[in-house]
């Protein structure tokens, strides 16, 4: 690297588009270096872009859904001989359409990555993180983190384990200096209904949060050592409280109506 840099460290997953770029932008705004994780190509683009703020950010290619991909990074965290500061648990994907005719290989890779990496990380980061007794930690759950997701069942469930891990992490951590938020977005401009297959449902073609809204509300939240955050509109706040206080099958009827694929005949303009 150099000169040793006075900046802090911040890990971000998932950093090469969508939310997690826009939160990587967020860390480099408030003087933090950075390690961005992705597994495609645009994550060295956007190191390239990120890095002309004046940071640090070293871009790692890596494909999360392995065990493989997360000791990469982990290897690429440890070769800066620096100390992690804030770490966002962001990388996450979804599957789209009804269970029993979902590709079974997507939703296992989908488990892999959305649980498996997160624990993963967490399991391995943590921990130099409260041998020093500071540090920050955020992890991208979802509205659905609340309620069941019809159409998004196994999707829902990964992020109903993200919720329910960062507050047990929450609780556990406490008065060790390290704090962990859960994010939970409601629908996002971002490419997540695109790669999920749900481009023909009424949330894909529906009003979507800023991405870079979102973003700001997470790393505001984690900063201030807040348990949890919703989206950046009203209507995702909303979503988020009714989460917490509606019967299931209520929710569920609710998020059916959002999620459940149409013909594209019928698509909403």
């Amino acid at each position: 690297m150099g000169s040793v840099s006075t900046r802090n460290l911040a890990v971000v997953t998932g950093a090469s588009a969508g939310i997690g770029l826009e939160l990587a932008r967020e860390c480099v705004e408030h003087d933090f270096d950075l390690v961005i994780c992705a597994e495609d190509h645009a994550i060295h683009n956007a190191a390239d872009h990120l890095s002309k703020a004046g940071a640090f950010v070293l871009p790692v290619q890596a494909d999360l859904s392995t065990y493989e991909g997360v000791r990469s990074l982990y290897d690429a965290i440890t070769d800066t001989g620096r100390h992690v500061d804030a770490l966002l648990l962001n990388a996450g994907i979804g599957v789209g359409g009804a269970f029993l005719v979902n590709s079974l290989e997507d939703e296992l890779r989908m488990i892999r990555l959305n649980i498996e990496s997160v624990v993963h990380l967490a399991k391995l980061v943590l921990p130099m993180m409260v041998n020093r007794r500071q540090g920050r930690v955020l992890i991208t759950g979802s509205v659905d983190s609340t309620s069941p997701a019809p159409y998004l069942a196994v999707y829902g469930a990964t992020k109903a384990f993200d919720l329910s891990f960062a507050e047990a992490l929450r609780y556990e951590l406490e008065d060790t200096g390290v704090t962990v938020t859960a994010l939970q977005p409601g629908a996002t401009d971002t490419e997540f209904f695109d790669r999920a297959g749900m481009e023909h449902t009424r949330v894909a073609q529906g009003e979507k949060d800023d991405p870079a809204a979102v973003a700001k509300r997470g790393f505001e939240a984690m900063m201030a050592g807040k348990d949890k955050v919703y989206g950046a509109s009203m209507r995702a706040r909303v979503e988020g409280l009714a989460g917490e206080v509606l019967p299931e099958a209520t929710k569920a009827r609710m998020q059916a109506k959002m999620t459940e694929p149409h013909s594209p005949r019928h698509r909403h303009h």
